[in-house]
């Protein structure tokens, strides 16, 4: 059932869609806002008298309008300008400069500000200003008169480098806008990726505890569904193993009672030697019975996790073994702490230990951190084993000694249960030869 916090917000599609919406909208008022708030661009224009001035070679300085410039080239600039206002001012400058009229070209193309609506308002500000009106260009554009080499005198604007102030006052105003929206923008992917965030994490804990809290159902109604559906599968999951797990339990339970009675019937038998080899037999399988229990009774024990700190947990087990005798050592190392079942841990590192010290003459420990995980070695002198086997060993009940033997081997389940709780913790254990010799078991554990 949905409580208040859980209930699903609206879906993924609606809320991609107003997002969009919202960046729409944003942009269309930054958009108005420019066009209302912002001057238009005033275009640098040049008064006859000026360009005469430069043309003689003296050329004005400005303030606020690039300078010109004079060049010599030898071709004729173009594309030359044949409007009648064109023509009187070549007539002017060719008066002022007293050359002959055709040796005077305009050039130039009419840009976005060469209509009269500028023109008018350029006229105006030059009143305000107490300007003299006369003719005048707006740039971009060349006057050039024709010297006696036939070689062309070019007075004309320098080239404007790097942003104008008006372009400047845009790129300000979307750079505003820009930090304005980044946290509305971050809200929003903040809120759309957290559910998936949410996912992973408990696709992670489900791998180390089938028993995991259930996925709180938050974000949209996609997200609502797929919530649902990985809940109902973990469940699903859960009942799987147990189930499993208590059927292997009912079976070694029950498979006792024929057991005894065996024992019994063989007390009847006259022949000592056949008798003393049933009841090994019936030893035997009564052993592998109990350790079955003992496996599910620990598969089915709920986890209890607890910071555990792994040198300390690994030094009070070899001090355990070495008062019997075995030959085990911890080496120094850095504390390493993570969040764990002791008693699972307890009774991994356990087996490892007897393993080592059983098949290899003895044990050597040490543990160190791999970025984000622990890592446990625990190394012996023994011989090692075939590569082919180094993951068979891990499987219930199999044993490279077929002897079956309780002096020479155990039961089969060390192994399984060390490889389950492994597992258990969303690590895993490895058997790897030694180059010089022997075998080390490595386990990893996330931190």
């Amino acid at each position: 059932m949905l409580n208040g916090r859980d209930r699903p917000t609206a879906s993924l599609f609606g809320q991609l869609l107003t997002l969009t919406g919202l960046t729409l909208v944003a942009a269309w008022v930054i958009s108005l806002l420019l066009i209302f708030n912002l001057p238009p661009p005033a275009p640098d224009f040049y008064r006859l008298s000026e360009i005469v001035q430069t043309l003689r070679g003296n050329t004005p300085s400005f303030s606020e309008r690039q300078p010109l410039e004079l060049v010599v080239l030898s071709e004729a600039p173009g594309p030359a300008m044949d409007t009648r206002t064109a023509a009187d001012m070549r007539l002017r400058i060719a008066q002022e400069l007293r050359v002959p009229v055709q040796r005077v070209i305009i050039a130039g193309e009419r840009g976005p500000f060469s209509d009269r609506r500028v023109g008018r308002i350029l006229r105006d500000r030059m009143a305000r200003e107490g300007m003299q009106e006369e003719h005048f260009l707006i740039e971009p554009f060349q006057v050039a008169v024709r010297r006696a080499d036939d070689r062309w005198l070019v007075a004309r604007p320098v080239p404007a480098i790097g942003f104008s102030p008006w372009q400047q006052r845009v790129v300000l105003w979307f750079v505003l806008s820009a930090v304005a929206m980044a946290p509305i923008t971050w809200i929003f992917a903040r809120r759309l990726s957290k559910p998936f965030t949410l996912f992973a994490d408990a696709a992670e804990r489900l791998g180390r505890d089938p028993r995991a809290p259930a996925l709180a159902i938050r974000g949209s109604s996609e997200i609502g569904v797929a919530a649902r559906a990985f809940n109902d599968m973990q469940e699903r999951l859960r009942r799987y193993v147990e189930d499993r797990t208590a059927m292997v339990g009912a079976i070694a339970h029950d498979l006792r009672t024929p057991l005894t009675r065996l024992r019994f019937r063989i007390e009847n038998l006259s022949d000592d030697e056949q008798k003393a080899k049933i009841a090994a037999d019936i030893d035997q399988m009564e052993e592998m019975i109990s350790a079955a229990l003992t496996f599910v009774r620990d598969a089915s024990r709920p986890a209890e996790r607890a910071p555990l700190e792994l040198s300390s947990l690994l030094e009070s087990l070899c001090d355990e073994m070495a008062e019997t005798g075995a030959r085990t050592e911890v080496e120094a190392g850095e504390k390493v702490v993570l969040e764990g079942d002791p008693m699972a841990l307890r009774r991994l590192f356990t087996n490892l230990l007897e393993n080592a010290v059983k098949f290899g003459g003895r044990a050597r420990a040490r543990v160190f951190k791999d970025q984000s995980n622990a890592i446990v070695e625990i190394e012996d002198d023994g011989p090692g084993i075939p590569p082919q086997d180094a993951e068979k060993v891990f499987e219930p009940f199999y044993r490279r000694e077929p002897s079956r033997s309780r002096q020479t081997g155990g039961i089969g389940l060390g192994l399984a249960v060390v490889r389950s709780i492994a597992r258990g913790h969303g690590g895993d254990v490895s058997l790897v030869n030694r180059s010089g010799g022997g075998l080390t078991a490595r386990v990893l554990l996330p931190l």
